[in-house]
């Protein structure tokens, strides 16, 4: 396993879940990391578990320093960057828009477009100059809600729409030397949190989803770990795989749009 063999890579929101996964599998297949973190607990995991091969920083992706940050990090201990992978998002675990008072909507768009979109486009404009340089690849984190209704609520799936427009202008924009792709992951069991504007601060997916209820509606009928969406990632950072990919959407819904959001068990199960 090394087809990101030499490559540096960095990843927003990598200390738990599907960014976890990713590093782990990443440093398997090769490559150097330098990762932005928002818990200092998981920057000091991260530390102690990958020593040698990441490099983990506490910081905020609605923060340009801090991106930049981790860029400087990334040219001065590995003296490139080959990857960007803007991950860190955070979910409104269905809040719909009529169980929202208005102050609460518009803090809750405020800071779930500042994580799932503004993060997305600093880590980018951070990353850029030193991508281009190597002619590298950018590769964003999406879900099933950019393509389909109920994944989220209102504010959340806008957000992963908006996300898809990023994917396709950075595209178009950094073309020829930048690939720019995407990921979108079905649900999972991850460390995915909701936004402080709605209290959710520290709910995890999980605590509004079950396994049962994601396994029902998804075609393939199983309840996917992190780990099972890492291969589309590799792909499209390695150099020898994908030479021909950029403004792609991988929809990694394990089926979901065969059929797609539908009621099960009395309620909306994704």
């Amino acid at each position: 396993m090394s087809r990101l063999a030499g490559q540096v890579v960095f990843i927003t929101g990598g200390g738990s879940g599907l960014g976890l996964a990713i590093v782990e599998r990443f440093v398997a297949e090769g490559a150097k990391l330098c990762v932005l973190e928002r818990s200092p607990e998981k920057v000091m995991q991260l530390k102690t578990d990958f020593p040698e091969a990441v490099v983990a920083v506490a910081g905020d992706v609605r923060n340009y320093a801090d991106n930049e940050r981790v860029v400087n990090e990334a040219l001065v201990k590995f003296g490139r960057l080959d990857v960007f992978i803007g991950n860190a998002g955070i979910w409104d675990h269905n809040a719909s828009l009529l169980g929202m008072e208005p102050e609460c909507l518009e803090a809750a768009y405020r800071e779930i477009f500042d994580v799932n979109v503004k993060g997305y486009l600093l880590g980018a404009r951070a990353a850029a100059p030193a991508l281009i340089a190597s002619e590298g690849s950018m590769i964003f984190t999406l879900s099933n809600a950019a393509f389909y209704p109920g994944g989220g609520g209102p504010v959340y799936t806008a957000s992963k729409h908006a996300a898809v427009g990023v994917v396709r202008q950075l595209a178009y924009e950094l073309a020829p030397k930048v690939r720019v792709n995407a990921v979108a992951p079905s649900g999972m069991a991850s460390d995915l949190r909701g936004p402080m504007a709605l209290g959710q601060e520290t709910m995890r997916i999980m605590d509004s989803r079950s396994p049962e209820a994601i396994r029902a509606i998804l075609p393939l009928q199983f309840f996917p770990a992190p780990e099972d969406f890492v291969a589309p990632y590799v792909m499209l950072a390695s150099r020898t795989d994908n030479r021909t990919l950029s403004g792609v959407m991988i929809n990694a819904d394990c089926g979901l749009g065969i059929r797609g959001i539908r009621h099960v068990a009395g309620g909306l199960a994704l």
